[in-house]
């Protein structure tokens, strides 16, 4: 019988040509390509980054040539996801990245601005899209960046942070680097960043690239897409699924309905709070950051629950290119709530029994745990993701490093979400969606969330629980 990753490719080979270039899926593009599809509103999943500069760093017109050179030699990059007779696909067009001027209603800050630009999003036009905006002090910029590592993940009020490499707020611009998850990871877009800037510095009488190298950019794409669904049909065994259909038998729906009128008219759809936390020379494992998430999903929905929790694994397949792409997939861990003791020793165990099958792609996992019996719609309860920001470089434009801010409030996929920015420092973030969870209970969370990892509800204060 074949895996749902088979049957998948066996359905996208069976659809007719159309004239133009349409590319398989991945199973990770597959899950965001139906998340939307399933959304009324067919709002897409987005990754922004933000990035202040002293205003007038940026020329529009070279950041267009420059973005529009990146997405001809990545065909993600001019992919339009979409769905052809059920079937998930990616279809490649023209390079377009569009730079727009974000401009501000009387009265209305840069930051509810370019909330309002992202929230316009048209979920047909090209996946990367870029925005500027004058900073007027309320665009935070505690120097932790999202990394976009967690749709929705941000900071706290965004006070209007002063000074730094990006300047004075009044005297500074922000630069929205955003894209739709279905065509990016967290390893595409420390690429992006990298080739944006390095095509910035060719400036604007580059040309465009070769035809040789456009179209073997896209074979090399189209190649890693297949590896990655040939991995995902072979990890889908009759023994992985087995493992996973146990693992999950448990694992029920816990987060409560959206809670009429909330939130209130004018209100963010989404709080947060944030910590800087010590860390040690190593980082925190992972383990202890999932044991932490387990604290604050206790606290957020009761005791003597199995909590379904997602966090991102993975990376190309053996043999494959370093495409940019969305490859990683979405990991469930089954979290506990009762007073059993588990620790951070306990769930390393499981863990790594889990990193053994973490390629079963997140639909076959659904379908398994099912299968076994369990209430699961497959819906997340709370999702982790983890940065390095050793490993992410800095967006330079003609010689000038932006500095990467924040901007609050945005909607988010879930009802809560951790990501944690590893390096000299540990820095722990939680948004949650306030149509589902209340602030004060979110708060109480994320007080759990950092207790878990030995630090006091005072400590967590000191460094800012904003309320949003």
């Amino acid at each position: 019988m074949l895996s749902i990753s088979g049957q998948y490719l066996a359905r996208y080979r069976g659809l007719p040509p159309d004239g133009g270039v349409t590319l398989p899926v991945t199973g990770a593009q597959r899950r965001f390509i139906l998340v939307r599809a399933l959304d009324p509103t067919g709002r897409p999943d987005l990754v922004p980054m933000f990035f202040a500069f002293p205003r007038g760093t940026v020329d529009p017109v070279r950041l267009a040539a420059a973005a529009e050179r990146l997405a001809a030699l990545h065909p993600v990059l001019r992919g339009r996801p979409g769905v052809v007779r059920g079937t998930p696909v990616l279809r490649v067009e023209r390079p377009d990245v569009p730079v727009v001027r974000v401009p501000r209603a009387p009265g209305e800050d840069a930051g509810t601005a370019l909330r309002r630009a992202l929230s316009a999003w048209t979920p047909d036009g090209p996946p990367l899209r870029l925005f500027l905006i004058d900073d007027d002090g309320t665009v935070s910029g505690d120097g932790d960046g999202d990394g976009g590592a967690a749709p929705g993940a941000g900071a706290g009020p965004g006070g209007g942070a002063e000074g730094g490499p990006g300047g004075p707020a009044a005297e500074r611009e922000v630069l929205a680097v955003v894209l739709d998850h279905a065509v990016c990871d967290g390893t595409s877009l420390a690429r992006i960043v990298e080739e944006l800037g390095a095509a910035y510095a060719q400036g604007p009488g580059a040309g465009a690239p070769a035809p040789a190298d456009v179209d073997a950019g896209l074979a090399t794409y189209r190649e890693a897409v297949l590896l990655q669904l040939d991995a995902e049909d072979r990890a889908a065994s009759p023994e992985a699924l087995a493992y996973w259909g146990d693992r999950l038998r448990a694992v029920r729906d816990r987060s409560p309905a959206p809670r009429p009128g909330t939130p209130a008219a004018g209100a963010r759809p989404s709080g947060s709070a944030h910590a800087l936390l010590p860390s040690p020379a190593g980082g925190v494992p992972f383990p202890e950051l999932l044991d932490a998430c387990r604290a604050a999903a206790r606290a957020l929905y009761g005791a003597g629950h199995v909590v379904p929790l997602g966090y991102p694994w993975g990376g190309r397949p053996p043999g494959a290119e370093r495409v940019l792409g969305c490859f990683l997939n979405t990991v469930v861990f089954p979290a506990a709530t009762g007073q059993a003791p588990s620790g951070a020793e306990v769930t390393a165990d499981t863990w790594w029994d889990d990193l053994d099958r973490a390629d079963v792609p997140f639909d076959a996992v659904v379908h398994a745990a099912r299968e076994a019996g369990s209430g699961w719609s497959g819906r997340l309860d709370g999702l982790l993701t983890v940065d390095d920001s050793r490993q992410r470089p800095p967006l330079r434009l003609a010689g000038i490093e932006g500095r990467e801010v924040h901007v609050d409030g945005r909607p988010v996929r879930g009802p809560f979400a951790v990501s944690v920015t590893q390096g000299p420092e540990l820095r722990l973030r939680m948004v949650w969606d306030r149509a589902v969870l209340d602030d004060r209970t979110a708060l109480d969370a994320f007080d759990a969330l950092a207790g878990a990892l030995g630090t006091t509800t005072e400590a967590a204060s000191a460094t800012g629980r904003p309320l949003t």
